[in-house]
């Protein structure tokens, strides 16, 4: 969330002494598109104050407050999170899932095996993820490996969830090329019949991860840009906290 970017050398100048136009300077959409990102606002509202002085020596009841505290002050969907993986040769891949625990072995989530994050964390099982919650002003990353749960406390963890999240898990063949929306259509209307008439219906591809936490970045926004970043570390087994320069 820094607005603090690197000096950039002086723009070039016509015979005029005017800057010249090329490329997306040239182009009025682009202008546009460039002078809204501009123009938007960040914590134009009242922040928490955050003392890091007080935080817990553990960062899982500091996650577990933050998250609760932005669903009371309105964040929609404070659940959700950023999930980055890598494939074999080390390419990053990002996308927004669903948190569906944190407890004392780690942040969980869940996916199809062998959509594209379950392949990647089985090639390379170590994962990040990212919480931002402007309602509060606030951000938290977490990192470190990825382990599966087992088949049985993977299918307990479908069928705790909503009707809608079996039948998508029943669709299946997550990331794999679709031919039509009708096809789609169609798949999604037999998964949704199957989930109403057989609720524990399995499905075994469906598999329950937990991300062991080896850093945990809390970051407190703050409108002077004065942020506070709090940042545990595992290390032999306990929690170490350090504040970073924002």
């Amino acid at each position: 969330m820094n607005e603090h970017p690197a000096p950039q050398p002086p723009p070039a100048t016509g015979s005029d002494g005017a800057a010249p136009e090329h490329g997306a300077e040239a182009d009025p959409a682009a202008r546009a598109f460039r002078d809204l990102l501009r123009g938007l606002r960040v914590w134009d509202h009242d922040l928490p104050s955050f003392d890091p002085a007080a935080a817990p020596d553990e960062p899982l009841p500091l996650f577990r407050r933050w998250l609760r505290e932005a669903a009371e002050a309105g964040q929609p969907e404070p659940q959700t999170m950023t999930l980055a993986t890598a494939d074999v040769a080390g390419d990053p891949n990002v996308r927004t899932v669903m948190l569906h625990d944190a407890d004392e072995r780690g942040w969980h989530f869940a996916t199809h095996r062998g959509s594209r994050k379950g392949r990647e964390l089985a090639e390379r099982p170590r994962a990040a993820l990212g919480f931002y919650w402007p309602a509060v002003g606030r951000q938290v990353r977490v990192r470190g490996p990825v382990t599966e749960a087992g088949p049985v406390e993977s299918a307990a963890d479908l069928h705790r969830r909503s009707p809608g999240a079996l039948a998508a898990a029943l669709v299946g063949r997550q990331s794999e090329v679709l031919g039509s929306v009708e096809e789609l259509a169609r798949a999604s209307d037999a998964a949704w019949e199957r989930a109403r008439q057989e609720p524990d219906a399995p499905v075994p591809s469906w598999t329950l991860y937990v991300l062991r936490p080896e850093e945990v970045e809390f970051f407190q926004g703050d409108a002077r840009r004065r942020h506070i970043r709090l940042d545990y570390r595992r290390e032999d087994g306990r929690w170490t906290r350090d504040l970073l320069w924002p």
